[in-house]
């Protein structure tokens, strides 16, 4: 049994945001080495420590609907988001101050 960043219980299959990078996605595994609980998310099929990971609740997901009706997790936009966020740069006259 593992915990997420915010004490909540990770099962296989729900969905996780990693903390650090905002990298969403599936978890295909879960395992405890040396007293450390990991998961591995299927976007990037690494391992992530289960304390730097959030389980997202479905008001988290960004959902879309296809053609066929079916619901489908909105995973290139999310990541799209997080990329955007991780690419921002800060110009020091934005927050220049008078005087």
């Amino acid at each position: 049994m593992a915990f997420d960043a915010r004490d909540k219980e990770i099962a296989l299959d729900s969905h996780v945001r990693y903390v650090d990078t905002g990298t969403i996605g599936k978890v295909l595994d879960i395992k405890t080495t040396d007293g450390v609980d990991w998961v591995r998310i299927d976007k990037t099929d690494l391992w992530y420590r289960a304390s730097l990971v959030e389980v997202l609740d479905d008001k988290d997901l960004n959902k879309r609907f296809d053609s066929g009706g079916d619901d489908e997790l909105d995973i290139e936009a999310l990541k799209e988001k997080a990329e955007k966020l991780e690419n921002m740069q800060m110009d020091s006259s934005v927050a220049e101050g008078g005087g």
